[in-house]
């Protein structure tokens, strides 16, 4: 056998021209060669490293393609002894699968990678970067299911990293395996935190902030979404976002017309057009359940035949959303199966809200009684002020009003 000088020669001369019909067959027969057992370890390490690093790149994709399985094979039987190679090697063709978009073939090569060395302690940030890629590429096959298997055993190294990319990868990752999920809620908390973050580049950060709005926008209704909405309402750059249309309507309580979920399903990904058991589309049921608490902020009680026609849905389907959301905790009412009616209740916060100005009030006019005890003639003499200007005030109102009810006409109430 020659010596590893000798190989690399051989090599060079193999590689020299790419194109000859026999350079794949040469190649393979230079790997039998390598992986032989007469070979010292150290020496078919160095060789087969030196192949996939300089030399296979200077062959075509399916060239180097067909030599770095063949290679796998050949070092199958000796994987413990090739631990490092069969790495390098399935990270090489894990990239030009990558680059052929073949997204489930980059991940299944890479799940071969030995990430638990018998020979030498691998880095905790290798292994979150193998898992973190493994989990993007099912991402992008559509298979959440096989990612969050690797988002899970990334979870485990995320808080070992002190490499802030890979922590914005693995919550990227993470957010998405939640949209895929149909977490909504969760998922545009996680994208919003990521639009936060001052690593990520700009227009990274504004796509993140738009998937924001995106999932709150088809979250199911209910306090968690409202307080979601709420946050990016309140984000000036939620203004510049495609889908700031549908949220300032949502956030306001208006109710959604099928041209404004016309309009917006655009912006949406494959996997958020899917239709729910009830056969409506995830956008179809999160507009008809944000209209029913919108109908419930304009009505103290509907019949189911009324709310079917507002909502665009048959009777029985209201009663039922109607329902089920009352159950879960995300509308107050309750149903009235007899008259088929719906009574909707003022939420607790509302009845806070009037319990806590009841209060205010009252303590003021504590406060007032205690001044006019005191000081009565000064308190006589204020009112009588505020008395007076209160009327004046009045009467200019009635004047006006009397001016513009001979030119106007009243507009019935939007609700669009």
């Amino acid at each position: 056998m020659p010596p590893a000088s000798g190989f690399k020669a051989i090599l060079d001369e193999i590689i020299k021209d790419p194109k000859k019909v026999q350079t794949l067959d040469h190649l393979k027969k230079f790997l039998d060669a390598v992986v032989d057992d007469k070979i010292v370890l150290v020496a078919s390490r160095q060789l087969l490293t030196d192949l996939c690093t300089t030399y296979l790149t200077r062959l075509s994709s399916e060239q180097a393609k067909e030599v770095a399985l063949y290679a796998l094979e050949r070092i199958a039987a000796r994987a413990i002894s090739f631990e490092d190679q069969v790495g390098l090697y399935r990270n090489f063709l894990a990239d030009i699968y990558e680059r052929e978009e073949n997204w489930r073939e980059a991940a299944k090569v890479l799940c071969g990678a030995p990430l638990e060395s018998a020979q030498k302690p691998l880095s905790s940030d290798y292994k979150l970067k193998t898992y973190l890629r493994i989990a993007r590429l099912y991402l992008e096959d559509d298979d959440p299911v096989q990612a969050e298997v690797f988002i899970n055993r990334a979870s485990l190294l995320q808080n070992e990293t002190r490499d802030e990319e890979l922590q914005i990868l693995y919550r990227a990752c993470y957010a998405r395996i939640l949209d895929y999920k149909r977490k909504f809620v969760e998922a545009a908390q996680r994208y919003n935190e990521l639009s936060l973050k001052s690593i990520v580049s700009g227009e990274e950060r504004m796509k993140a902030l738009d998937n924001a709005l995106i999932c709150a926008i088809l979250a199911p209704a209910g306090p968690h979404r409202s307080r979601m909405l709420g946050t990016l309402f309140k984000d000036e750059r939620s203004q510049r976002s495609p889908a700031y249309s549908m949220l300032n309507k949502m956030y306001l309580d208006r109710i959604i017309s099928p041209h404004d979920a016309k309009q917006f399903e655009s912006l949406l990904t494959e996997h958020q057009k899917a239709t729910t058991p009830d056969g409506y589309t995830i956008l179809q049921r999160a507009v008809i359940e944000h209209n029913l608490v919108a109908v419930s902020k304009i009505y103290t009680n509907i019949t189911f035949a009324e709310l079917g026609g507002l909502l665009g849905i048959p009777s029985e389907k209201s009663e039922k959303i109607a329902s089920q959301m009352i159950s879960e905790g995300r509308l107050s009412g309750f149903v009235d199966q007899i008259e088929s009616v719906l009574h909707f209740q003022a939420s607790e916060q509302l009845a806070q809200w009037d319990r806590r100005i009841e209060s205010f009030c009252v303590q003021v006019n504590q406060v007032l009684d205690k001044i006019q005890a005191v000081h009565p003639d000064w308190c006589q003499k204020t009112m009588a002020l505020v008395e007076a200007k209160i009327n004046a005030a009045t009467n200019d109102e009635d004047d006006t009003g009397i001016v513009e009810t001979s030119t106007t006409t009243v507009k019935p109430m939007d609700v669009s």
